[in-house]
């Protein structure tokens, strides 16, 4: 059973400046928004951080898709390319070791199997090149009043752990991202690249 929440967005309470900036992004990379919902991170790439870059905004959901691709035409963006795709299955248009950066902001903690986390590892593993780097997003396990139930929530470790088995190794980690709660933050960044 997968975790969905087709249509939330996470711009009410995750700033996309502190998302974003923490990936050094130079201007001209491929980058993946995998999850992009509303697009408000792969609108603000486009506008502020990639302007010779290319953004690939994927979503499972229609409805996500097609209004990104209303925001493309009303803009006259051309460095954007939206597909309607579920990671864990693929994302057959794009090519292997194409690229750069691939962010997923909460998200990951929705694939609640372990063979759909293993599908998604793989996935990224085609995708991204061979000096590119995974950002994952998402919530720290801890007590919240908003976002998904506790026992779904992935830790850093266990991200690690899986993400190691899969001959990725961790870079970068970040538990002071999102709000600030009594118990800490709400969110960690962690980025992984291949061994």
């Amino acid at each position: 059973m997968e975790h969905r929440h087709h249509g939330k967005s996470s711009e009410k309470f995750l700033d996309s400046d502190e998302i974003l900036s923490k990936l050094n992004l130079k201007g001209d990379e491929v980058f993946m928004d995998v999850g992009c919902g509303d697009g408000y991170i792969s609108k603000k790439a486009i506008q502020d951080y990639l302007p010779n870059g290319i953004v690939y905004a994927v979503d499972s959901y229609d409805e996500a898709i097609k209004d990104m691709e209303a925001y493309k035409k009303d803009n006259s963006i051309e460095n954007l390319i939206n597909i309607e795709a579920d990671i864990s299955k693929g994302v057959f248009s794009v090519e292997d070791g194409s690229i750069d950066v691939l962010l997923m902001l909460n998200v990951f903690h929705g694939f609640t199997e372990a063979s759909h986390r293993d599908d998604v590892i793989g996935e990224f593993s085609r995708l991204i090149k061979d000096d590119g780097k995974i950002a994952i997003m998402d919530f720290r396990p801890i007590e919240l009043s908003f976002g998904p139930p506790l026992e779904i929530k992935c830790s850093p470790k266990d991200l690690e752990e899986l993400f190691n088995n899969h001959n990725f190794k961790k870079t970068y980690l970040n538990e002071k991202m999102g709000p600030e709660t009594i118990d800490g933050n709400t969110h960690y960044m962690i980025i992984f690249e291949k061994e």
